[in-house]
């Protein structure tokens, strides 16, 4: 029987070994898809205990803990930082086969050198140990990230976003990589201009910023004339673009778009709108990424008290292919497709994307197995995916999309699964047991594809 996350943790052959050992494990890492924080990075920010690094931002853990029936209190509310900590203690030994609890105590490896299982009786131990070498100078937000080898890290910004933060770390000459903003224009994509000529009518002055508060509008039609007002325009489409150039200007290598529904055919404002970006896109040399399928804050409950991002999320309906082919060809037609990256939420869309991409090859791509999707059965659908209908060797590899600023052994995860699979085809004779081959694809799907692709 294997022990128990060792250093051979999920490598199942001799190849899949020398595959991560000497190919995998020292990469790297480009991740071109997260939702930290900028101004954490920037300010070097140092956290106090494992509730503030683990618990602060992370809804996978939130939705964990209240499907244990953990009380609101000990997740998002106000019980004390270490009242938390051991409720996701108590939690995660009920975690069987779940990602998370891999990821947790990889973590505890990588960045602590803890390599005891995080149970309620060693909770306490773990706790102490922990806060007291987050209080080094060598447990920051930009320690941790370069203790992880990270090279680019792409954040998720949106458009109307100053990148004061993306400036300042720039800036810094002491952090060793690069924080790209990604533009996020999700919000404005079917908001009618009518709306935003309408509500600028009744405050003309493009300088007025903010928009008053009104309940009669809709937020995001504020949030669009807010748009329009601080890029001297009343034309929404205009200042997209124009905030896009900004954008680039600060180092944007990517765009990020989630959709729960894809009207491009139902919808006229959806459609020009992501047309006329899906251009600019191309122009600016700039990827585009595309996320299909989730279906947004379900519980009432949970938005009221937290807002969006509190865990109440889950698959939505199957993407309409044609839709998705139309918006494509439609570009490839005018000579503006821009790279773009296909992720899919609900499964049953795999086969269906993972063509897709296919079709409008090289400049597409299938891409990582995506938020629900990114654990062992996920990640494995995925690599089946481009290893039957795509070319597994070209892909671009892992993201975390992730608030935790120690997510990063998610990359560690993909990479052993990814060696076990690749190990596993030669044992089982269905490819050769030639390392030097394999052993460069492993490198490239780990960093060099993303690397050349972005």
């Amino acid at each position: 029987m294997a022990t128990f996350m060792d250093q051979d943790f999920l490598l199942d052959t001799p190849l899949a070994k020398k595959l991560f050992h000497e190919h995998a494990e020292d990469r790297p890492i480009f991740d071109y898809h997260n939702h930290l924080s900028p101004a954490d990075i920037a300010e070097h920010r140092k956290f106090k205990n494992l509730t503030e690094l683990w618990l602060e931002t992370d809804h996978y853990k939130w939705r964990a803990m209240r499907a244990c029936g953990v009380e609101e209190k000990y997740i998002t509310g106000n019980a004390s930082p270490y009242e938390k900590f051991l409720s996701w203690a108590a939690v995660l030994p009920k975690l069987v086969g779940n990602a998370l609890y891999y990821w947790t105590h990889l973590e505890l490896q990588r960045y602590f050198g803890i390599h005891e299982l995080l149970t309620p009786e060693t909770a306490k131990e773990i706790w102490d140990k922990t806060e007291a070498l987050l209080s080094g100078d060598d447990f920051t937000t930009v320690s941790l990230l370069s203790r992880m080898k990270v090279r680019v890290l792409c954040t998720t910004d949106d458009p109307a976003d100053s990148l004061e933060w993306h400036k300042k770390i720039r800036e810094d000459k002491s952090i060793p990589f690069k924080v790209c903003p990604s533009f996020r224009p999700d919000k404005y994509l079917t908001v009618a201009q009518e709306e935003v000529t309408k509500a600028l009518a009744c405050s003309p002055d493009l300088r007025e910023l903010p928009i008053k508060s009104d309940p009669s509008v809709d937020p995001r039609v504020s949030d669009a004339v807010n748009l329009c007002r601080k890029y001297d325009t009343d034309s929404l489409n205009e200042a997209l673009l124009k905030a896009l150039d900004f954008f680039k200007e600060n180092g944007c290598l990517v765009s990020d778009h989630g959709f729960s529904d894809f009207p491009f055919e139902s919808n006229p404002e959806f459609k020009e709108r992501l047309l006329l970006l899906g251009k600019a896109y191309a122009d600016r040399g700039i990827v585009m990424q595309c996320h299909f399928g989730p279906i947004r804050n379900n519980s009432p409950k949970l938005f009221a008290g937290f807002g969006p991002d509190a865990g109440g999320d889950s698959v939505g309906r199957t993407t309409d292919p044609y839709a998705v082919s139309a918006f494509f060809s439609s570009l490839e037609k005018e000579g503006s497709l821009p790279k773009t990256i296909l992720y899919n939420l609900n499964p049953a869309d795999n086969m269906m994307l993972s063509t897709m991409a296919v079709n409008f090859a090289p400049r597409m791509q299938y891409g990582a197995a995506w938020w629900f999707n990114d654990m062992y059965r996920g990640i494995n659908a995925q690599l089946d995916e481009l290893m039957e209908t795509g070319a597994l060797a070209l892909s671009v590899g892992m993201l975390t999309d992730s608030r935790s600023f120690t997510s990063f052994t998610r990359h560690e995860y993909f990479r052993r699964i990814l060696c076990r699979k690749l190990g596993r085809l030669a044992e089982d004779g269905l490819w050769s047991a030639d390392e030097e081959t394999l052993g460069q694809i492993v490198e490239d799907v780990c960093f060099n594809n993303a690397e050349r692709f972005f």
